[in-house]
């Protein structure tokens, strides 16, 4: 049986993979009368007196929505709100058992950005946290900027940042496995889309000083007609030699080459141009711009994708659980950059030297170290940054996270035994 076999097979006749649990008995009376009324007015008096209290009288405390219009899913394109609504509940499972960490699918009836975006705010009041998914690229930066700007939680658009966050993570090994400094190798993105562009800027703010980036009309430069408005922006901080040309000419002697774009593109005469010690992340999904195997055949030194059935996997899913896990335990208003960054370096920090290999520069996305080291950077930055509206050690949090983590999976495998 194969895996769309088994997908359908899971949800066929059960209404989905996901439900809500209680955490408390509701047996007797006065169960009844403590969770529901009249004791439930007490949290209501105390709430209307500090609004923040929610974050700990309620589930909005560990509880965030994973809202998508259906316009951009997987490999899928724009499908629609419906047909978009397994990705989000996977996703939404991916936050619990990774991050132990709530999540609720929400697909919006609308393209309209400006409908999106009135929509979403008006979810303020019932969540800790704002995980936007698969939009369409660009009203996707509308979308997260002005969401970001107006709310008071945290908004994350996972398709950009997360994949830059996993991303970077991977150059940081693989640049320490060949000896390699991010700010002087040369790197190249290929596809400046949404994840693309983030990728460039995290790397840029990184410290990274010569990236290049490439989309379908070639190298982008200062100036170049026809981008958007962040492909604009992005030209002006990378490719400072204003080379202008193909691909091809880009890959020339790079020491990095990362492709958010499209299948098979990487041949074997590209990696073969590169310098000596290559890297190259083939992350288009589901098929990648070249396969582990063909990439090394060609010379690359290191080499990743987003498969799960070849080594260095660059998988998201080792970023959002603990970026917001790491987030709400301190209550951030944001995520912001330095938040990226510290958990970029956290997952990185999980490969000791000793463990460094040219197929093993990144974390397993099933390490269970990975959501509560990313939780706790994330949190020591956003107090560090000023987003964070309470304090606490940020090895409380890991431990929490940990913990939490481990009864939940516990607890589900005892469930669906």
């Amino acid at each position: 049986m194969n895996f769309d076999e088994q997908a359908m097979n899971i949800r066929r006749g059960k209404q989905g993979i996901l439900e809500t649990f209680p955490r408390a008995v509701l047996k007797t009376t006065d169960d009844l009368s403590v969770l529901y009324t009249p004791g439930v007015a007490q949290p209501c008096r105390e709430i209307t007196k500090d609004p923040d209290l929610s974050f700990d009288l309620t589930c909005r405390g560990n509880m965030i929505a994973v809202v998508s219009d259906g316009t951009r899913v997987l490999g899928l394109g724009d499908i629609g709100p419906e047909a978009a609504m397994p990705v989000m509940e996977g996703k939404s499972i991916l936050f619990k058992v990774f991050g132990g960490v709530n999540a609720v699918p929400i697909c919006l009836d609308t393209k309209d950005p400006q409908a999106f975006i009135e929509t979403v705010k008006r979810l303020q009041p019932s969540f800790a946290g704002i995980n936007l998914e698969d939009i369409s690229s660009p009203k996707c930066y509308e979308i997260e900027e002005t969401l970001k700007r107006e709310m008071d939680i945290p908004v994350f658009h996972d398709d950009q940042h997360g994949t830059a966050i996993a991303a970077l993570a991977g150059v940081i090994g693989a640049l320490r496995f060949v000896k390699k400094d991010l700010k002087t190798a040369r790197i190249v993105i290929n596809g400046a889309g949404a994840a693309g562009a983030s990728i460039g800027r995290l790397l840029v703010r990184a410290g990274a000083e010569d990236v290049t980036m490439v989309d379908r009309p070639g190298i982008l430069y200062a100036g170049m007609e026809g981008l958007n408005a962040v492909q604009a922006k992005l030209a002006e901080v990378t490719n400072r030699s204003r080379k202008q040309g193909t691909l091809a000419d880009a890959v020339k002697g790079a020491d990095l080459l990362l492709g958010v774009s499209a299948p098979h593109i990487f041949t074997k005469e590209l990696i073969e141009s590169m310098a000596d010690d290559a890297i190259v992340f083939a992350m288009a999904n589901p098929i990648p711009e070249t396969d582990y195997a063909s990439a090394k055949a060609a010379g690359a030194k290191v080499v990743g994708t987003g498969r799960s059935d070849a080594p260095n996997q660059i998988n998201n899913v080792m970023v959002f659980p603990g970026i917001f896990r790491g987030a709400m335990a301190v209550r951030a208003r944001s995520i912001n950059e330095d938040m990226k960054l510290a958990a970029a370096y956290a997952i990185a920090s999980l490969v000791s030297d000793d463990e460094l290999a040219e197929d093993h520069v990144i974390p397993n996305a099933f390490d269970e170290r990975v959501a509560p080291a990313v939780a706790a950077a994330v949190a020591k930055a956003a107090m560090d940054s000023g987003v964070a509206r309470i304090t606490r050690d940020p090895e409380d949090i890991r431990r929490e996270a940990a913990e939490t983590i481990a009864k939940f999976r516990a607890v589900s495998e005892s469930v669906n035994a």
